[in-house]
């Protein structure tokens, strides 16, 4: 799963593949957290839109207000699920990210690492929305990363953004043959399990 990540900067990041951003602005956070308002890409008629979300989803089917809200959502799945055929359908948005965090568990041990592209260009992970809230979408890990993790969030390269946006295109079978970005990662400190924590050495490499 992906329940935490890096996004900086997402206006400058973003501005040759959006129209506006809306009550977004540049700005660090280096510990996204579930239940915060991120920046994710929108598609209207007009042109895509960067907006704040709240990241996770409750479903509009869920009367119980206990109902804890679903930030991943299995691409393998996702076509299936209640929660989420509607959306995959006909609610796509894709997160700005520079990186993401997973936890290594070994017995009672987990080890913080930090996630991203080789090439350091910026992340767009696939999502999902309902109304003003998102929803990641997960795969399993390629070989290089199971190491580490067995789930891994979908992320796109910026040329499949607008490709996937597109409702006319099978989202499921899109995110599934199209070409994933190479990643890298390294163990960083455990000051990332504290959310209030947000500094740039959150990422830094501690295994040097």
């Amino acid at each position: 799963m992906c329940g935490r990540y890096v996004v900086t900067n997402p206006v400058s990041k973003t501005e040759k593949i959006i129209k506006s951003a809306i009550q977004v602005h540049d700005k660090e956070n280096y510990n996204a957290h579930p239940g915060q308002k991120l920046p994710v890409i929108k598609k209207y008629k007009n042109g895509n839109t960067l907006e704040n979300l709240k990241w996770g989803v409750v479903p509009s089917w869920a009367k119980n207000k206990d109902f804890k809200a679903l930030i991943n959502a299995r691409l393998e799945t996702i076509d299936e699920k209640i929660s989420f055929k509607k959306l995959i359908k006909n609610f796509r948005c894709v997160a700005i990210a520079d990186g993401f965090y997973e936890w290594k568990r070994e017995d009672s041990k987990k080890t913080p690492f930090y996630f991203y592209r080789k090439d350091k260009k910026p992340i767009y992970f696939a999502g999902i929305y309902e109304n003003d809230e998102f929803c990641l979408i997960t795969d399993r890990a390629t070989e290089a990363l199971t190491q580490i993790h067995h789930r891994q969030p979908v992320i796109l390269n910026q040329t499949d953004i607008n490709k996937y946006l597109n409702l006319e295109l099978q989202g499921p079978k899109f995110l599934k043959d199209c070409k994933k970005p190479e990643l890298v990662f390294h163990e960083i400190s455990k000051d990332v399990n504290i959310p209030t924590n947000n500094t740039v050495s959150l990422i830094q490499n501690v295994s040097n």
